[in-house]
Order: structure tokens, then sequence, then C-alpha cells
């Protein structure tokens, strides 16, 4: 090869590797984004405490009471 070529193709060559240094670091950096975005999300949702008065689920009242006395 002639020394042109040969600056030529070491020149295509870093180029490359610069690409590939790129490609890594950006794939690199939107996973600490994404992992700290999920971190972030998950301490900001925090669950609710139950309050055992409004719940709308089954209670044994009066009326269920004089209902089971009858079966």
């Amino acid at each position: 090869m002639s020394e042109q070529n040969k600056a030529i193709h070491n020149e295509t060559d870093q180029s490359r590797r610069q690409l590939l240094k790129s490609i890594g670091l950006t794939a690199a950096a939107g996973a600490v984004a994404a992992g700290t975005t999920t971190v972030a999300k998950a301490a900001v949702e925090t669950p609710e405490q139950k309050n055992e008065n409004n719940s709308t689920g089954y209670r044994e009242t009066q009326h269920v009471r004089d209902y089971y006395e009858t079966l």
C-alpha cells in the first residue's frame, strides 16, 4: 500500500473505533438513565394505608345475623 492509502485506511479505522465507542457509551448512558428513572418512580409511589372503617367488604351486622338465624 502506498503511504496515502495507509493514511486513509488508518483514518477510516479510527473513525470506526470512535463510532463504536460512541454507540457503547450511548447505550450505557441510556441504561443508567432508565435505571435511575425506575428507582425514582418506585420511591415516589408509596402504598396507601388501609383504613378499616371505610372497607366495603363483608360486614356482619345485626341484619346479617338475623338472616343467619333463619337458616
